[in-house]
């Protein structure tokens, strides 16, 4: 494939390694320095077969639009700007473009989000189990909470009828779950739920020992996606739903 980054941050340089192991071309960076320079004809002459945008959240939306309107498929793992989400999807749609967006590329997060929904599902009937989300990250996420405690927040409220709404750090009203941000210098990615009654607790975790699982799966979605039209997430390319 011939890729462009868009985002040449830690995960931009990342994903260019990896890709180049696995004999693609990184053609374009996009980051601060050129992006306002760039156009969709500079995109269209590059023959980009995709756009892997990590950039920051108040540009994403522009950088993803800039590839649909490139008629590029863009699969993109930036997060803090998912308000816009249905914006970005009713825009690919319209253009009949291809947009893939995940809030965590890897393989083992993307089972442990299936795990967390069915594990919602069984405590639905438990509700003396009162469930608690932490996610901690490396001190350069700009967002708290992550993407990935969002998601997993999400799913947990859409199974289990006794919350209603994420909050970030603790709780006050007993609908609201609960997201505690922690930031740590140098820890990739941990997760955490846990269900607490008086009796016991039940916890499941999902520990990043490095970005390596975000690269690969950043990769598998970008060749997945390839020939196809529509707005698709990891579910879709590793055919979990």
């Amino acid at each position: 494939m011939r890729i462009a980054l868009s985002g040449y941050g830690k995960m931009g340089k990342a994903i260019e390694q990896e890709a180049i192991k696995k004999g693609h071309d990184i053609v374009l960076k996009i980051d601060s320095k050129n992006r306002k320079s760039l156009n969709i004809n500079d995109l269209k002459n590059k023959n980009i077969d995709v756009i892997i945008d990590f950039s920051r959240p108040e540009s994403a939306v522009e950088n993803i639009k800039m590839g649909i309107d490139a008629d590029i498929p863009v699969v993109c793992g930036t997060t803090g700007w998912l308000k816009k989400m249905d914006e970005i999807k009713s825009y690919t749609q319209s253009q009949n473009g291809t947009f893939l967006y995940a809030s965590n590329f890897s393989i083992g997060v993307n089972l442990f989000f299936t795990l967390n929904k069915t594990l919602a599902k069984m405590m639905n009937a438990h509700p003396e189990y009162k469930p608690y989300l932490e996610e901690i990250h490396h001190t350069q996420k700009l967002d708290a909470p992550s993407g990935t405690g969002i998601t997993l927040a999400k799913d947990l409220i859409q199974h289990y009828d006794h919350k209603s709404n994420w909050v970030k750090g603790e709780a006050t009203e007993s609908n609201d779950l609960a997201i505690i941000s922690k930031r740590i210098d140098k820890v990739p990615g941990t997760h955490e739920i846990e269900w607490k009654s008086d009796i016991d607790t039940i916890s499941i975790k999902h520990t990043a020992h490095s970005r390596k699982g975000f690269v690969m799966g950043a990769l598998l979605a970008a060749e997945w996606v390839q020939g196809k039209k529509g707005v698709f997430g990891m579910a879709d390319v590793l055919e979990m739903e």
